[in-house]
């Protein structure tokens, strides 16, 4: 038998190949003879490299998903609640409001009116074949409710539904002439509906205008005429969704009501620009008092001081403003205002001449977009300044950073003001200073901050007499633009705290929609997520604890932007619901109608996933002696003097620094004159 024996040492072999990887060259030796294709010429290498970076990827993405889905799988699911009643409305519902025991529907075209109890139709508004896009109620008492609706031209309506029927009072921003209309951009409704605010524009300017509503001549008015709320009534009480001929329109029985109030159109804050003023006399006969803060037009700074200031800055850090891609623009007027009606407390001062009623509003508050101030307003003005078309503000608070966001609490003692910088402040508006000042640390945007309802368990104090056991905790929540919650927490007296509460979602769909708080429940509040879920929170701990769920035929309508309602009085929660069809069956659908669906509080056990709370009585400051205010001021201010004590050491140690600096600073002058 043949054997072939080398004779020359072993060698590897040179590249047979022009275009083998250069850093592959040291490791051919390691590569299987059998893979013909582990070094491909270009340009199949670099498609190689793509489809296995784009495999690589997406098994992150699989791994991922997966470890998500197995935490999910290990967290305690929360129990699923179904609609204990629905109703479906003709055509597509654009917005709910409840008052009392009515639900108002907002369609597209006209408006109806639904009984809470059992969810039949009463009476139904269509008389111009309008889309309703916006609805707010408010209870006037003996069957009598006002309402303002939004078009989609933008035209506020203003009803007042009396015992089943619709009666239209005005159209607040109607013109003759089409080119001169302006447009409603968010409208408000005082509780209790004695005020209406309109934020209106037109194609140059935006203001607002705030209107008194004469609700006790609407019920005189409407008792000495019943014949024509019987009249708008008089049609079938009948499910919408059943085939019948269509009611006599609410609009059709003409009853007149008294017109509302044109009280303050406010304006907003023209850019500030430089002084007219020769001397600091001609600015001081500007000023009223001097006793508050203004809006700062009043100052001597000439327009070349202004040029000069912003040369120097520029020139400065010109090479970081490049950077920054910072460019030189005029400071527009802001066109978008949100604004708060308030009731009478310390910072809403207002002369002896003047009634006010502890549950009516006596002013409100108002910050523009991109503004550092929050301007007060009295609603009740003197005569002689009612019609001053841009009246001045009351009070003004200038803030460090532009204002995002602000709230005010149900009981509207407190209110909250959320900077652009993340700084949280609540200001208690009874005694008249801030609860908390507080700020998020990753200095994320707030997108909304809303109240809680506070559970009086976690105070073990004793209440004193006088002392106002209503909110011993004041809870916020903070929900940022990436969808992340935060909690703050102002107690009554000790220092305030801020919780992360959840993170960003890493999931898309699992981003927020929409947060509205649940007063019927404490630290509870709704989240709408945008695959459609509605989460019932528990804020104290954290923990989604029931989901609303629609039936499985049917899902949550436009769930970037749902349609709901929460009813506080009846403990209910109202939400549209479409049928899930293929596309062109659901748009056929829409049009044609649309499902309420109904989830009563009191048919769940909601209240085992809440810590229970003793039942106090609510008492409210307005409504306390002078004697017990005083004695909760004095308590209070005592408990906050305690944290202060701690902070004085340090205050005069900057003190003393500043001192001796400026005494350094003096006497260094001093020797310069000498020489």
């Amino acid at each position: 038998m043949a054997v072939y024996i080398r004779k020359d040492p072993l060698e590897i072999p040179p590249p047979s190949e022009k275009d083998w990887l250069k850093e592959d060259e040291e490791d051919f030796f390691l590569q299987d003879p059998d893979r013909k294709r582990d070094a491909l010429p270009q340009p199949f290498r670099m498609v190689n490299k793509l489809v296995m970076l784009v495999f690589e990827n997406a098994m992150e993405i699989i791994e991922r998903r997966e470890m998500f889905r197995e935490v999910q799988n290990l967290k305690v699911q929360p129990t699923k609640c179904f609609p204990t009643a629905e109703f479906q409305v003709t055509g597509r519902a654009n917005c709910l409001a409840v008052s009392g025991k009515y639900v108002f529907v907002g369609l597209s075209m006209g408006l109806a009116a639904f009984k809470v109890s059992d969810c039949k139709e009463v009476c139904a508004w269509d008389a111009v074949k309008t889309e309703i896009c916006a609805i707010h109620a408010s209870d006037l008492g003996n069957e009598s409710h006002v309402l303002l609706a939004v078009d989609e031209m933008g035209l506020v309506w203003l009803f007042c539904f009396h015992k089943g029927g619709f009666l239209l009072v005005k159209i607040l921003n109607e013109m003759e002439d089409i080119s001169k209309r302006s447009t409603c951009e968010e409208v408000v409704l005082s509780p209790g509906g004695d005020y209406a605010g309109v934020l209106l524009q037109d194609s140059t300017k935006a203001w607002l205008e705030i209107y008194q509503l004469p609700k006790d001549y609407w019920l005189k008015e409407t008792e000495k005429n019943p014949g024509a709320a019987a009249g708008l009534a008089c049609r079938e009480r009948r499910p919408s969704w059943t085939s019948a001929e269509s009611p006599v329109s609410a609009n059709q029985v003409d009853a007149k009501l008294s017109l509302p109030v044109l009280l303050l159109q406010v304006k907003p804050p023209k850019p500030i620009t430089g002084s007219s003023f020769k001397s600091p006399l001609d600015a001081l006969k500007k000023v009223d008092d001097g006793s508050m803060l203004g809006l700062g037009y009043n100052h001597l700074i000439k327009d070349s001081q202004w040029k000069q200031q912003e040369a120097i800055f520029r020139s400065t850090y010109r090479e970081y403003l490049e950077a920054e891609g910072v460019r030189e623009s005029k400071e527009e007027i802001p066109r978008h205002a949100t604004f708060h009606f308030l009731l009478p407390s310390r910072i809403l001062q207002v002369g002896p001449e003047m009634k006010v009623q502890p549950d009516v509003p006596a002013g409100i508050s108002v910050h523009w977009d991109g503004s550092h101030n929050l301007c007060l307003y009295l609603l009740n003005r003197p005569l002689k300044e009612k019609s001053d078309s841009d009246p001045k503000p009351d009070v003004v608070w200038p803030c460090a950073a532009p204002i995002a966001c602000s709230a005010v609490s149900s009981c509207s003692r407190y209110l909250a003001l959320a900077c652009e910088d993340a700084t949280i402040t609540i200001w208690d508006k009874h005694l008249g200073y801030p609860l908390s000042v507080t700020a998020i640390v990753e200095e994320r945007l707030i997108r909304s901050i809303h109240f809680l309802r506070s559970s009086a368990a976690v105070s073990n104090e004793t209440p004193c007499p006088g002392t106002d056991s209503v909110c011993p905790i004041v809870q916020l929540l903070v929900l940022c633009t990436d969808s992340s919650f935060y909690l703050v927490k102002a107690p009554r007296a000790g220092k305030s705290s801020i919780t992360l509460l959840a993170d960003r979602p890493e999931d898309p769909n699992l981003a927020v929609s929409a947060v509205v708080p649940v007063l019927a429940f404490p630290s509870a509040a709704l989240v709408f997520s945008w695959d459609g879920t509605v989460s019932l929170m528990n804020a104290a701990t954290s923990q989604i604890v029931y989901c609303f769920s629609t039936p499985p035929s049917h899902a949550v309508a436009s769930s970037w932007q749902p349609v709901f309602i929460v009813d506080g009085v009846n403990q209910c929660l109202l939400l549209r619901g479409d049928r899930q069809q293929n596309t062109d069956a659901l748009a056929q659908s829409r049009a044609s109608h649309s499902t309420i669906f109904l989830f009563d509080f009191n048919s769940y056990p909601l209240k085992e996933a809440f810590p229970k709370e003793p039942d106090l009585p609510l008492k409210s400051l307005q409504n306390l002696p002078w004697i017990e205010r005083c004695n909760i001021f004095l308590r209070d201010r005592q408990q906050s003097r305690l944290g202060l004590r701690e902070q004085l050491p340090e205050y005069w140690s900057r003190l003393q620094a500043q001192a001796a600096a400026m005494d350094k600073e003096r006497q260094k002058v001093k020797g310069q004159k000498k020489l």
